[in-house]
């Protein structure tokens, strides 16, 4: 029988775990470092429009993060399951999850689609845009949300790579579709005069090219450790169960944090419409960090599932104290760097000087958060590898929620401070979450470690394993 694409993977994560969770990493922070480039750019091609479409792409943000944020979390479970399945190497497991993926994916994105199309203008008044700009504003929604199948359908694909330790065929992908989108945002946004629609425009068309090439490679080339054979497809309750417990708190976690930053909006433009687009700015900037932080925990999935699917649990604590020590040390050195160049890092977007002070400002209070968005981060993404979901989204409801977004509103609307205290409020938060983040993770690994020690069942053992079993034995006897 002919091995399939990727089979020796496990064997060689196994043998150098830090060495594996670079290779996962490093392709995943080139691929996010173009795509936060891609963000840079279109904010300044969209900056010189006009501020008012500026802002008005900023007011759009919080509702761009929600329906992604579902995506990407349910995204997450995907890939939660598919490595523990192969951890396990239980390779029919890994297929029926990656079909049951296909699945969910078509659901969300119709779900997000209506969802989108049919409440986007009230959303945007509820979010508190000021009534000359919600045109603006809706005119960059509504032609995001017609291409949102194709975004989450890349999304949920790149999952299925992933789960398997596959990241750099997902990176050359939506790599190259990023730098697509690059160059399409002056085409539309000026030459053919779309303004802030022709940004959502060329996003569009570069995430329909990525789906297309993933379809290509898994359905067609099939290039891929696991395999979709839909036409016999069986629905399997435990798998899909099993991807939402993971991923339905990830995806709540982000609605969490789009309610908060549609809040924080709210919050600023009592102050004034200018530090929206500050905090825009700000938000872009922060990406340089929070991306090899997201990098390194993206990787921490595939290798905690893995690990944990083998029952191996000398090398799943040990990543993630490796992934967490050298996590933080990045974060100090990125903040340090940006307190000192704030100034010229914010002036790069934009030439009012209002909404450069406040972006200044904004910076060098929120650098002293990085190195505890990068232990929350890792904290969330390896009990997610254990198959555990909820403890991100009781994070991000704490910091959000109860601490955040109340002591901004409070600092506002009561004692009325300056704008520096929204930052002050998110600072505050942070830092709470992240502590509590890091017992919860010591308890969940210290947990995870007793069980395998204790030759408890593994990830993936249901009533229906014989089943599995069965279906493994006599998909070996076939030619491939």
């Amino acid at each position: 029988m002919q091995e399939r694409p990727g089979a020796d993977r496990l064997d060689s994560f196994i043998a150098n775990p830090r060495r594996a969770l670079w290779l996962l990493a490093m392709p995943i922070l080139i691929g996010m470092s173009i795509q936060t480039l891609y963000m840079i750019v279109d904010m300044f091609f969209v900056g010189r429009v006009s501020p008012e479409a500026l802002t008005a792409l900023a007011f759009n943000m919080p509702l761009v993060f929600l329906a992604m944020g579902v995506t990407f979390g349910l995204g997450t479970g995907i890939t939660a399951v598919i490595a523990q399945a192969i951890g396990a190497r239980d390779r029919v497991r890994a297929d029926c999850a990656a079909e049951h993926a296909v699945l969910i994916g078509a659901l969300v994105a119709a779900l997000t689609t209506g969802s989108a199309l049919g409440f986007g203008v009230p959303l945007l008044h509820a979010l508190g845009v000021p009534e000359e700009l919600v045109p603006q504003a809706w005119s960059y929604f509504r032609v995001l949300a017609c291409g949102y199948p194709f975004m989450v359908l890349a999304v949920f694909f790149r999952s299925i790579l992933s789960g398997e330790g596959n990241v750099k065929t997902p990176v050359m992908i939506q790599g190259a579709a990023t730098l697509l989108n690059i160059a399409l945002d002056p085409l539309f946004i000026f030459t053919f005069g779309l303004g802030v629609a022709g940004a959502a425009l060329a996003t569009i068309v570069s995430q329909a090219i990525a789906a297309l090439a993933f379809i290509y490679l898994l359905f067609i080339a099939k290039l891929s450790y696991v395999r979709f054979n839909l036409r016999n497809f069986r629905y399997d309750p435990a798998i899909a169960r099993s991807i939402c417990v993971i991923g339905l708190p990830a995806s709540l976690s982000f609605l969490v944090m789009s309610t908060g930053g549609g809040v924080l909006n709210r919050i600023l433009v009592e102050h004034t419409p200018d530090a929206v687009a500050a905090l825009q700015i700000g938000s872009r900037l922060d990406h340089v960090v929070i991306l090899p932080q997201v990098a390194v925990a993206s990787g921490l999935v595939t290798l905690v599932g893995m690990f944990y699917g083998a029952r191996r649990g000398d090398l799943l604590r040990e990543i993630v104290r490796y992934a967490m020590a050298r996590t933080i040390l990045l974060s100090l050195a990125v903040a340090a760097a940006f307190y000192v160049l704030a100034p010229a890092l914010v002036a790069f977007f934009t030439d009012s000087p209002g909404i450069r002070g406040l972006g200044v400002g904004y910076l060098r209070v929120v650098v002293f958060a990085y190195p505890f968005i990068g232990v929350s981060i890792l904290t969330g993404r390896t009990l997610q590898g254990l198959g555990r979901g909820s403890p991100e989204l009781w994070l991000s409801l704490l910091r959000v929620i109860l601490i955040s977004a109340p002591l901004a509103w409070a600092a506002t609307f009561w004692l009325r401070l300056p704008v520096e205290w929204v930052w002050y409020s998110s600072l505050a938060g942070t830092v709470i979450s992240a502590s509590i983040a890091l017992l919860w993770l010591t308890l969940g690994v210290r947990t995870a470690v007793r069980t395998i020690a204790e030759g408890a069942p593994g990830p993936g053992d249901h009533a229906g394993g014989s089943a599995l079993a069965v279906e493994a034995t006599a998909e070996a006897a076939e030619p491939a």
